[in-house]
């Protein structure tokens, strides 16, 4: 009887060490809005299909509820315009999600719609990002080839 008490504690010690090793480690590997949430340094270059190279960057908000937004400055062919951001984005459990967002000229006038793919890495700390699609303000789509990081700032 001794030995099956035993037998048993050393059976619960081990799957209690193995449960312990690997729930941390499995809570590190799952993203999520409460995760991601924060102040990020976005980055993007590349070309607008028929109208020339873009570059940009930004200080974007993201919020637990799936808010993004803030400023941008954005170079496109060479003209240099300011615009506000904003959308929502997803996070799946994999660290992949989507961002839909408008930006808008400083009179409040929609510039351009888009969407993008995103993925985090390094602990939800960086973002890369693909533009997936682009629309004017009348309606009429863009092709892009632009793609871009973010990283969290230090609080």
């Amino acid at each position: 009887m001794k030995r099956s008490i035993v037998r048993r504690m050393l059976v619960n010690l081990a799957f209690a060490v193995m449960l312990t090793a690997v729930l941390p480690t499995a809570y590190g590997q799952s993203c999520s809005l409460a995760r991601a949430a924060g102040k990020y340094g976005f980055a993007d270059s590349g070309t607008v299909i028929g109208i020339g190279p873009r570059a940009a960057d930004a200080i974007l908000t993201l919020d637990a509820a799936g808010n993004i937004g803030g400023p941008v400055t954005a170079s496109l062919n060479g003209g240099v315009t300011h615009t506000r951001l904003s959308g929502t984005y997803t996070v799946n459990r994999d660290c992949t999600g989507t961002v839909n967002f408008s930006e808008f000229d400083l009179s409040g006038n929609l510039i351009i719609t888009a969407t993008a793919d995103f993925l985090w890495d390094d602990n939800m700390r960086e973002i890369r990002f693909i533009f997936t699609s682009a629309t004017q303000a009348n309606g009429a789509p863009l092709e892009t080839v632009i793609n871009g990081d973010a990283r969290k700032l230090v609080p």
